[in-house]
């Protein structure tokens, strides 16, 4: 029969419940892998692009279990886990272009990705071009080269939250002979990729993925047997693992996934809701705010979210009066990365690079992301935070 999300998502990456043995897969941990006789290790040999154990690095039971799983969540037939989220920006890119070919990249990308594209890939002769990304599809066109092998797209993107229009950017990628990547980190779960044209997608498993704030994964999944060529063939060149430690935490995180959003969404459209209404607050970054660039692909390609958002306040509050803010907030964390269980903020200005001329706003940005804690004390802190910035 046919299965909801919520009981895929409990039952994938592990054993039947009629087969005998614990719940949760087993963590295996090893690098020596034996074999009976050299005849099976040459015929396992044969067979890299398969979950099977051939050698530590390609992988144990415990990676492909939650391999299949993230396959799931992700709508796509196989993926490959890696040692963080920005590894699972940056392996594709080294297994799919070459010295001599061109990458798109949109101006809101994160910061570590734009940096991987300006350095390393530099080096390796391949060119970078960024574009706005909440271009339409006649202007993507025009960001075609004739050595245009990928267009990469982060959707929202970072810190500011453009949605792009995903579905009219992979017809132009696919029109140009180049595959669609797409940073999906923001809409685990609630964005479908495969199924609006993505080729690639990337999650960074340390934020939902792991949803308690103690393990660094990345994943990159792929809906076909050629590109699942590539992106396998590319990771083992790279000598790309993770973690078995840290895959099998992922694995038990990921049970609850499907409540942890609910609940982060929920609190963090409140919240965002709660900002709007601010006097102090220019506008709130959040897709499903008519205010944040995107609005409309978002309610026609995502069927939720999570609890990250950004806020731009009013020009006559300046980047001190927003650090003053953040400072006296006492139930909001001070740190760059989020998706666990709790509240964290961060003043956007040190984080925002941009080079094509996007992401201008009235006043300072700051990002928030509201974890699983009372919405009415959160509220309570942001009312005292607030003082403290009109008070700056």
């Amino acid at each position: 029969m046919a299965k909801k999300f919520e009981t895929r998502l409990v039952q994938s990456g592990r054993a039947g419940t009629k087969e005998y043995g614990f719940v949760n897969p087993k963590l295996v941990r090893g690098s020596t892998v034996l074999y009976p006789d050299i005849a099976t290790k040459q015929a396992l040999g044969k067979r890299y692009l398969e979950q099977v154990a051939l050698y530590g690095l390609n992988g144990t039971e415990t990676h492909f279990a939650l391999e299949r799983a993230v396959a799931e969540i992700e709508g796509g037939t196989h993926c490959q886990i890696v040692s963080s989220g920005l590894a699972a920006c940056t392996t594709p890119l080294l297994a799919y272009l070459k010295s001599g070919d061109h990458l798109l990249l949109p101006d809101s990308v994160y910061g570590p990705t734009r940096t991987f594209a300006e350095t390393l890939l530099a080096r390796f002769g391949v060119t970078t071009s960024y574009y706005d990304p909440m271009v339409n599809e006649a202007q993507a066109a025009g960001l075609f080269q004739p050595n245009t092998r990928v267009l990469f797209t982060e959707s929202p993107g970072s810190h500011t939250f453009e949605v792009q229009d995903i579905p009219a950017l992979a017809r132009v990628a696919h029109a140009h002979g180049a595959k669609l990547f797409m940073d999906n980190t923001w809409g685990i779960h609630h964005f479908q990729p495969f199924t609006h044209g993505v080729d690639v997608s990337i999650q960074a498993l340390t934020k939902y993925g792991g949803g308690h704030s103690d393990l660094i994964l990345g994943a990159v999944t792929v809906n076909s047997a050629a590109d699942w060529a590539w992106l396998r063939n590319g990771a083992l060149e790279l000598g790309q693992y993770a973690s078995p430690d840290d895959c099998w935490l992922a694995l038990r995180g990921l049970r609850t996934l499907n409540l942890r959003l609910k609940a982060h969404y929920a609190s963090g459209l409140a919240i965002a809701n709660w900002f709007a209404a601010r006097v102090e607050v220019a506008r709130v970054l959040h897709p499903a705010l008519p205010s944040c660039p995107g609005h409309e692909n978002f309610l026609r390609d995502f069927s939720g979210g999570c609890g990250l958002f950004g806020v731009v306040f009013k020009p006559e509050f300046s980047q001190k009066a927003v650090v003053a803010m953040i400072d006296a907030l006492q139930l909001f964390g001070i740190g760059a990365s989020w998706g666990g269980f709790e509240s964290l903020v961060l003043p956007t200005a040190y984080s925002i690079r941009r080079s094509a001329g996007s992401g201008v706003f009235e006043g300072a940005i700051a990002r928030f992301h509201i974890g699983l804690e009372d919405v009415g004390d959160l509220v309570a802190d942001l009312e005292q935070g607030l003082a403290a910035l009109r008070a700056a």
